[in-house]
Parts: C-alpha cells; sequence; structure tokens
C-alpha cells in the first residue's frame, strides 16, 4: 500500500501478483511533463527496441518504437508547451486491454510523460510483444540514469481480481480504464480516493467514408498500397480495435466498379499476410448467418473467398453501432449526402478513416451536427496511430496538473 512517508507501493504484496518489470514503488515524487529525463528514457527505449532483431518481426512493438522516439517527442513536447506550470499527479495505476498486446506501452508511456509514477498492469494473456517490451525496459532500468525512473515504475500481471485491483486503486491518484463497457461499470465501483482522475477508453464503434470515383482513378500500384493500409486498419486486431472500421460508406458515382476494384485488391493483400484460424472462418459464418436472420434491410451479401464478407445495407439505423465485424467482416452502405447517416452518430463512434474525401468536408460534418461522438478523422492507414490525444482527450493534460501562480 502507499505510504505517505516512505512513499512506497509494494506490487508484489499479493501472492498472485507477478511483476514482469521494475519492483516495487519507492518514488511517487511527480516529474513537470515532457521533462528532459523523461524523454531520454523514452527515446533509449525506442532505440532499444530498434535495434533488437525480435522486436522486427513485431510491427506493432516497431510502431511503438518509432512513435517513442526523439524526434517525435520532441515534436509532442513543442505542441504542449505553454506559459502554465505543471506536475505530474502522482500515481497513475493502468488497466490495459487483454487483447492489444502492445497497448500497455503507450499507456505507460503516457502516463511517463504526464511525469507520473505508473503500475502497468499488463494482459494476463501471454504475448512475446509483451515480453520484448517489458525485457527492454528492464534493461533500462539498470542504467544508472534511470535509477529514479525505475523506483517510479512497476509493471504487472495478475488475473481478473477485484481485491487486488482495488488496492491498487486506493493507492493511485488517477487510474487509465481500458476495456469494455462492463469492464469500465466494474472497476468504477472501486474505492479511490477524493481527487483521483479516471481517464476511461471503453467499447468504441469506428467507420470508414470513401471516395468511388479516387478508388477508379488508382494504378495497380497506389492501390496496393491502400489495400496495405486498410489491412492494417483491420485485419492486424481481427477488426477487434475500437478505431477498426466496421462499417463502410461509399460516396460518389460509379459506385459497383469501385467496389469490386477495390476489395479484389483488399482480397489478394489480405490472402497473402493473413492466417484464417478455422474457429474464425465459422464464427464469421455464424454472424452472417445472424445477419440474415435478424437484419431485414440487407441489400446483397458478396464474399472473396473466406476472407472478406460484405453485407450491402439498404439503410442504417440507430442501433447500428452494435452491428461489429470481425476477422474481415464488414457492413456497407451507399450514400451521396453524408448527412443522411446523421442519426446514427452517437457516443459510441470514435474514428472515422477517409479516402478520397476532403477532410474539411468531414469535419464541417462533425461539428456542425454537434455530435457527441466521433473523435477522430483520420486517412485510412492511420486507424491505430495511438497519439497523446485519443478518445477525445488530452491525455497528458489530463493527468497532469496546473499550478496557478498570480
Amino acid at each position: 500500500m502507499l505510504k505517505s512517508g516512505g512513499a512506497v507501493i509494494h506490487t508484489n504484496q499479493f501472492k498472485n501478483v507477478k511483476c514482469i518489470a521494475g519492483e516495487k514503488i519507492t518514488g511517487t515524487r511527480p516529474f513537470v511533463p515532457y521533462d528532459e529525463l523523461l524523454c531520454e528514457f523514452l527515446n533509449d527505449l525506442s532505440s532499444e527496441l530498434r535495434s533488437s532483431g525480435e522486436s522486427s518481426i513485431y510491427t506493432d512493438v516497431m510502431s511503438f518504437a518509432f512513435w517513442c522516439r526523439k524526434a517525435n517527442i520532441t515534436k509532442l513536447k513543442k505542441v504542449f508547451d505553454n506559459e502554465e506550470t505543471r506536475l505530474g499527479l502522482g500515481v497513475v495505476f493502468h488497466i490495459t486491454p487483454s487483447n492489444v498486446p502492445v497497448n500497455f506501452a503507450f499507456s505507460f508511456a503516457f502516463g511517463l510523460l504526464s511525469g507520473n509514477a505508473n503500475i502497468v498492469r499488463v494482459p494476463s494473456k501471454s504475448f512475446p510483444q509483451i515480453d520484448i517490451l517489458c525485457e527492454a525496459i528492464d534493461k533500462l532500468f539498470d542504467l544508472e540514469k534511470f535509477k529514479e525512473i525505475k523506483a517510479m515504475n512497476s509493471f504487472i500481471r495478475y488475473e481478473q481480481n477485484d481485491e487486488i485491483t482495488g488496492s491498487f486503486s486506493a493507492s493511485c491518484n488517477a487510474r487509465i480504464i481500458w476495456g469494455g463497457d462492463e469492464t469500465v461499470k466494474n472497476i468504477r465501483k472501486l474505492a479511490v480516493s477524493e481527487r483521483c482522475v479516471d481517464i476511461t477508453f471503453s467499447d468504441r464503434y469506428s467507420i470508414c467514408v470513401i471516395d468511388s470515383q479516387s478508388i477508379i482513378k488508382l494504378d495497380e500500384v497506389a492501390l496496393n498500397r491502400l489495400s496495405e493500409k486498410f489491412y492494417n486498419d483491420t485485419f492486424l486486431m481481427d477488426q477487434n480495435a475500437c478505431s477498426s472500421p466496421h462499417l463502410i460508406i461509399w460516396q460518389g458515382k460509379e459506385k459497383e466498379q469501385a467496389k469490386e476494384k477495390f476489395w479484389n485488391s483488399i482480397y489478394k493483400t489480405v490472402v497473402k499476410k493473413y492466417q484464417l484460424a478455422a474457429l474464425s472462418a465459422v464464427e464469421k459464418y455464424t454472424l452472417l448467418c445472424q445477419s440474415a436472420i435478424e437484419l431485414n434491410y440487407i441489400r446483397s451479401f458478396k464474399k472473396h473467398g473466406n476472407y472478406v464478407y460484405r453485407i450491402e445495407l439498404d439503410k442504417v439505423l440507430e442501433k447500428n453501432d452494435s452491428m461489429r465485424g470481425k476477422f474481415g467482416y464488414f457492413y456497407e452502405y451507399e450514400t451521396d449526402d453524408i448527412n443522411s447517416i446523421c442519426h446514427i452518430i452517437n457516443a459510441k463512434y470514435q474514428t472515422m478513416t477517409y479516402f478520397g474525401v476532403e477532410k474539411s468536408k468531414l469535419l464541417d460534418f462533425v461539428v456542425k451536427n454537434r455530435f457527441k461522438g466521433i473523435d477522430r478523422i483520420v486517412p485510412i492507414g492511420k486507424a491505430l496511430d495511438m497519439d497523446v490525444v485519443w478518445d477525445g482527450y488530452d491525455i497528458v493534460r489530463s493527468l497532469s496538473r496546473i499550478i496557478e501562480v498570480r
């Protein structure tokens, strides 16, 4: 538990908790956000990962390494810098999602850059990416120059347990909670200090808007490049990521020609890169049968091998955010007026990816309609790109406090 005098958090106080990087936390005094030492640690972590042969096997690990390199952190610091004086809140407890291996590393980086000590619960499920990242972090912790950072951070693993989660919750000044709606609700029931800040990332739903004529104009090289980007947005996480699109909105003329060109290219990319497990294929087919039974507004169904299923809808309804694909299962809808889907946009909507559509028009669509949802508008290929602004939160500012001076 946290002791005000000794400022110690024993992250291994429970027999079911395993420390996989770092040890007990003995330093909880906050840094100024983007302190030079914090930035140097992340840059050295980037170098360590990028020089590792193991890391190069995993694109998500390399994406994180690229994100925390000096050039990017310096850019983020420049955007953050203003006339305010800030300090971190103290200790941040991170409950990270079980289905995204590298998410815990980003969450840790956000907490660190905010100037905080961090208790990071990594997924209980084993992933090689977690081992690679934690080994690199532990290697840096052993360096004399980072002994203060080591004293402030611990990475732990345990199965779901309210007693353990409650104990760490009571010891922290902020929590970042990643997970489904029920997970977030249950964790929020656990007691925290009066000034504890909760940042929650719960279930979200994402869509993609494509201009058909822009697809038709693409040559083979450009089309292949776009297919790779769409693959990264969707198949890399089996559409489990909150920012992976489930509904594809088609605009413009010659939609059918564009769709065939686009999906045939996607199919070729998926066949080369994706391993469809037998169980996943069965789940996808089961979802198709369920859609056929429950939805009376399906215009057509098309599939490309067993890899891509396409359900074309006659209309979209307010409950559309409950219609989620997986393993290459997509809903499609045609409209030349983006405002025709206003009625389906709610607070569940997170990311809108796009191709061939002016981003200013999409921004106008969100702002003028004053939606509670759609926090991100990014090109196809950028859906999974995490940053310090996520789900509408400026995380570094949310995890730090202003020191007012007059």
